[in-house]
């Protein structure tokens, strides 16, 4: 298999990354100076969160599914093999915004600038019930889905990939015929912008790291990046997909999630014992129209290794669940109608306008 259509292997997912939390006292390098902000690219500190969101019932961090899913234990089946199970939601950015919330819920302006994909109303207030009366940039409009990560930056001035990106939706266990959609209000955050170089090159979301032009697999902004307009600065990085069935999110916006694991024995990846539930995988790949000299680019949340992103399913039910069934559980690698070319005898999950036919 291709190294750029690769899932995460048994020997990826094996690998291990402390991740570190949330709630470390600090200021966020959006709300300071220009000063403060070059002074924190090495090392980003975040304020801690003074509110809870409005669908936490206690304000305990845990927001329960309703109904949980219960009942589920991992599948260890091994259908028959499909090269592909994938289809793609293509955004384009929407706005940039100093806020988060799913870390600062309803606390405007107190996280580090995000550049913001997918739903045109997120903000810090944003709330699934917010999302889903919004508009959206991705080209299926059932996708209400709010996606963000760090801003991007070369010097003073902010970075944004230009046209629809790619996100895609994969199987990330070997039975891919377990998946299932998304619980509406899901919502998590993958890595960290306080993880060290060591964290980010480990985790198990990394695929390639930071790359440009014939240069892969880095940590850090490679220093120089060919300068022709066919070259952008691109990374790939894949969520957990496998789900506790519990909470739609948990106080470190992570625990509620985890990567799948390796069945003994075997090369096959399967759900753990607590997070039974498998869910798509979600694999940003994002492409910044950046080259060149690269000394002076950086993230809103410090050096290249601080990349992480934040996602809140607001599909649309029946649509997310057409293009799972049809592309994911079906072993088919499709565009975002639910096509794949080289099956044409399948269909597509969405018609020409990308809605549900």
């Amino acid at each position: 298999m291709s190294r750029r259509t690769k899932i995460l292997s048994g020997a990826l997912i094996t690998s291990a990354v402390v991740l570190a939390s949330f709630g470390v006292t600090g200021v966020a390098a959006s709300s300071a100076p220009r000063s403060t902000v070059t002074a924190a690219h090495t090392g980003h500190t975040m304020a801690v969160s003074t509110a809870a969101s409005p669908e936490d019932p206690d304000g305990d961090g845990y927001i329960p599914a309703v109904p949980p899913v219960t009942g589920v234990t991992p599948s260890t089946q091994n259908p028959p093999h499909r090269y592909f199970h994938e289809f793609q939601a293509n955004c384009a950015v929407s706005h940039t915004k100093p806020d988060d919330p799913i870390v600062y819920p309803q606390q405007p302006g107190k996280s580090h600038d995000h550049t913001f994909m997918g739903n045109t109303t997120t903000n810090a207030n944003s709330t699934t019930a917010s999302l889903g009366a919004g508009g959206t940039t991705c080209k299926a409009p059932g996708d209400l889905s709010g996606y963000w990560m760090p801003t991007l930056y070369k010097g003073d001035r902010a970075v944004l990939p230009v046209g629809p990106q790619v996100i895609y939706y994969k199987a990330g266990v070997t039975d891919y015929t377990s998946v299932r959609p998304f619980p509406k209000g899901l919502r998590f955050v993958v890595g960290s912008p306080m993880q060290s170089a060591a964290e980010f090159r480990n985790h198990r979301g990394f695929v390639e790291g930071w790359e440009c032009g014939d240069s892969f697999f880095n940590t850090e902004f490679p220093a120089t990046c060919p300068d022709r307009p066919d070259v952008q600065l691109n990374i790939r990085f894949q969520a957990p997909s496998c789900w506790d069935g519990k909470y739609l999110d948990t106080p470190d916006h992570q625990s509620h999630m985890a990567y799948p694991v390796v069945k003994p024995g075997t090369n096959d990846n399967i759900c753990p014992a607590d997070h039974p539930v498998a869910l798509p995988m979600i694999e940003f790949k994002m492409a910044f129209p950046v080259n060149g000299d690269m000394s002076q680019v950086r993230l809103a949340s410090g050096a290249g290794h601080s990349f992480h992103y934040d996602f809140f399913n607001a599909w649309d039910d029946r649509t997310l669940k057409a293009l799972v069934d049809h592309c994911v559980v079906g072993g088919l690698q499709c565009d975002a109608r639910g096509y794949d070319e080289t099956h044409p005898e399948a269909g597509a999950a969405l018609n020409a306008d990308y809605r549900l036919p």
